[in-house]
């Protein structure tokens, strides 16, 4: 099974959640840590990173030997990445979004196809759990590419956690694609009733069934659960607010190491999970 771990905003404890499931589960599982502009899993697993590899996206490099001039490369690209100077072209790589359009359409073969690195991925292990997270290259703006070869990593049959990135954009749609369930990590505030409304259309369109996680519970107010109520929207668990898993937190621990009783809540969780995934 894939999981998903996913929040309409940051700061919910969406990863906090996400690392203390995998630690209590105590088997072969996958972390995917898919924040890959700023990765933080690793600050409560703490594995041993045993092997790094680059991320390229493929870029178009110009040989204007071959370039009749026609401008066929430069109508093709929806992103202005190509420019036509006279009769030569200009490439900006950094603007470049890989998807080959350029090379495939160009009639005399000008264009070819080169690669820049945009990122990397580093794996390794912390018990019987196998780890691996992106990181996007300082600089650069393009983060699918990254989450998409990141995803890659899950060994097949493995159950596999992804800790997504927050909001609803891009390079969380790329991390919660192919999953076989979402955990929406939300507060009982406005604000998080608000963006656990964007989230759950977006789920809805992508058509992968999720639940609902409300973190902070005995805080804010019950505008989330009238939400869920109304909507019909599982709520999975509701954890208090307590400030020794915030202590936790601030020193890099995950909390089930410090508080093994919580670990058997996180088993119960995992289960409802699998059942609701199995009936959805």
């Amino acid at each position: 099974m894939i999981l998903a771990v996913a929040s309409g905003k940051g700061g919910t404890g969406k990863t906090t959640f996400a690392a203390n499931l995998a630690l209590s589960l105590e088997q072969e599982i996958c972390f995917l840590d898919c924040d890959v502009e700023e990765p933080n899993a690793h600050l409560l697993l703490h594995p041993q990173i045993t092997a790094a590899e680059p991320v390229f996206l493929p870029v178009p490099e110009y040989r204007p030997e071959k370039c009749t001039g026609c401008g066929t490369c430069v109508e093709i690209c929806a992103y202005s990445a190509l420019a036509l100077i006279g009769e030569s072209v200009m490439t900006f790589t950094e603007m470049c979004h890989g998807c080959g359009g350029c090379i495939y359409f160009c009639p005399t073969g000008a264009l070819t196809e080169g690669r820049r690195e945009i990122g990397v991925i580093e794996e390794g292990s912390v018990g019987k759990l196998f780890f691996a997270q992106g990181r996007l290259k300082v600089g650069e703006a393009l983060v699918p590419p990254v989450i998409k070869a990141l995803r890659r990593k899950s060994p097949k049959g493995t159950p596999t956690i992804v800790d997504c990135p927050p909001g609803t954009s891009c390079p969380v749609i790329q991390a919660v694609r192919g999953a076989d369930f979402c955990v929406v990590v939300t507060e009982p505030t406005p604000f998080g009733q608000h963006d656990l409304d964007i989230a759950a259309d977006m789920l809805k369109v992508l058509g992968i069934p999720f639940g609902v996680l409300i973190n902070r519970a005995d805080l804010g107010d019950a505008g989330v659960k009238n939400y869920c109520r109304e909507r019909d929207i599982s709520i999975l668990a509701e954890l208090p607010f307590d400030r020794e898993i915030a202590r936790c937190f601030a020193a890099g621990i995950a909390f089930t190491e410090r508080f093994p009783r919580w670990r058997g809540v996180f088993r119960e969780i995992w289960e409802k999970i699998r059942r609701s995934a199995a009936h959805a």
